[in-house]
């Protein structure tokens, strides 16, 4: 049902932080500002990837799902509704603000905003990268990946395979932690969730890009602008991705990578990984902080 992660939208009451992370950072593209005042930002032709709206708290406020077009949408929300999720159809002027033209929306069990949505906007030919790089691997396969920390994976999977399509990549078990992956397209995965008991939350996302040298450049702009490193450069044993993280001041975590392999849906066979990297990817010396992204779920 679901073929991308199009879009994502965050609350961070240091939003206005992202106008100058995202691009002399990042390397992403300031979208023109809207009357609403909310920060978005480019990686592609598509007319924005991710949103920081200003808030009270660092949260995530939205995971924007695409679909086909206008058939594969009517046939999302039918299949929606029959399994019993409440579902919004949203109005023209949402559509408009997300830069798609039909909307709607939905929750996960833990209470995430979900929005489906076909004809995201795309102005071609027009991206340009807020600093000297490469560019960024989207197009069929979104925006990139999101991790979620979830309190319940059997509940989360029945929500997010058994409902939205998604399939599992394979299982890493490492550090304590059981993380299962999820791909919805050639993209090794779009999806990640671990279980955490009485709490759900945001890991990272992750932006891939086309050079490997790109990711060396953001490397040396991150460790020299003080950004908190959550993991050194390493290769992970499962995607292959090079990648390294770090905190931003918006609660959740960047991987910014380069590499992974894709992943062919119809031969996929979910391995298990006893471990999360080739090489590299060590926390820090005092160790690995939680998650910035939090809050506590009701048992049920």
């Amino acid at each position: 049902m679901i073929e991308s992660l199009s879009y994502i939208g965050f609350t961070s009451p240091r939003a206005s932080e992202w106008e100058e992370l995202g691009p002399a950072v990042l390397g992403l593209q300031l979208a023109p500002r809207q009357p609403d005042g909310v920060i978005r930002l480019r990686m592609d032709d598509a007319a924005y990837r991710i949103a920081i709206a200003d808030g009270p708290v660092d949260n995530l406020d939205h995971l924007g799902w695409g679909v086909a077009g206008p058939a594969a949408f009517e046939a999302a929300v039918a299949t929606l509704q029959s399994k019993g999720v409440t579902v919004t159809r949203e109005g023209d002027d949402l559509a408009a603000r997300r830069c798609v033209v039909d909307l709607a929306s939905f929750c996960d069990p833990f209470g995430w905003r979900q929005e489906i949505s076909w004809g995201q906007a795309c102005r071609q030919h027009t991206f340009q990268p807020g600093r000297p790089m490469s560019g960024f691997v989207t197009e069929a396969g979104g925006l990139g990946h999101i991790v979620l920390v979830v309190p319940d994976l059997a509940r989360a999977e029945a929500f997010y395979m058994g409902v939205l399509g998604f399939r599992l990549s394979d299982e890493v078990r490492f550090m304590g932690l059981k993380i299962h992956f999820y791909h919805c397209n050639t993209r090794h995965h779009t999806l990640a969730m671990l279980e955490m008991p009485g709490v759900t939350g945001v890991v990272h996302l992750m932006l891939q890009v086309a050079s490997l040298d790109d990711v060396g450049t953001a490397l040396d702009i991150v460790q020299r602008r003080g950004y908190p490193m959550s993991m050194t450069l390493g290769r992970h044993a499962n995607d292959h991705m090079v990648s390294f993280y770090f905190r931003t001041p918006s609660g959740f975590d960047i991987e910014y990578g380069w590499g992974a392999v894709e992943i062919e849906a119809a031969a996929n066979r979910p391995m298990l990984y006893d471990t999360g990297d080739i090489w590299g990817h060590h926390p820090p010396e005092d160790g690995m902080d939680l998650p910035g992204i939090l809050r506590p779920v009701p048992a049920v």
